[in-house]
């Protein structure tokens, strides 16, 4: 392992809401956590905004354009298969244009929409951390 590889990934992703308040997930092909469920998303290259990230790689993954409407928490994924430690802005979304579909076969193995009561039992990391984000209470209560 070089040096940059033992240093933390930066990644994003987004927690896409449909009206009815599901959570779009797509499944894992590739490390890490290959073959869970997960939020949508990728590495940030660098000199790229995290946001401008979430909105491209989306459009890549599911040919859809998204709003960002805000920082829902930071994921932290930790040696789930790839040997790395990602921190990830998770951002909440809202579809604006296009019909989620598979676009890269090769990384995805499909996508649902998801009642947060009703969800996959293989859940990757920043599932589970947006989960936690909500359930915690406000710093503001």
């Amino acid at each position: 392992m070089s040096d940059s590889d033992s240093l933390p990934g930066a990644g994003c992703g987004a927690a896409i809401r449909d009206d009815s308040g599901r959570l779009l997930l797509i499944q894992r092909l590739k490390e890490p956590e290959a073959g869970a469920w997960g939020l949508p998303g990728g590495k940030i290259d660098f000199g790229e905004r995290a946001e401008d990230t979430a909105r491209r790689e989306i459009e890549e993954e599911l040919g859809i354009q998204i709003e960002l409407t805000g920082l829902a928490c930071i994921a932290e994924t930790i040696d789930k298969g790839d040997g790395r430690h990602w921190v990830a802005p998770v951002y909440s979304a809202r579809i604006v244009t296009g019909e989620p579909r598979v676009m890269e076969p090769e990384k995805h193995g499909g996508w649902g929409w998801f009642a947060l009561d009703d969800l996959p039992d293989d859940l990757t990391t920043p599932v589970r951390d947006y989960l936690a984000a909500l359930a915690a209470p406000s710093l503001n209560d």
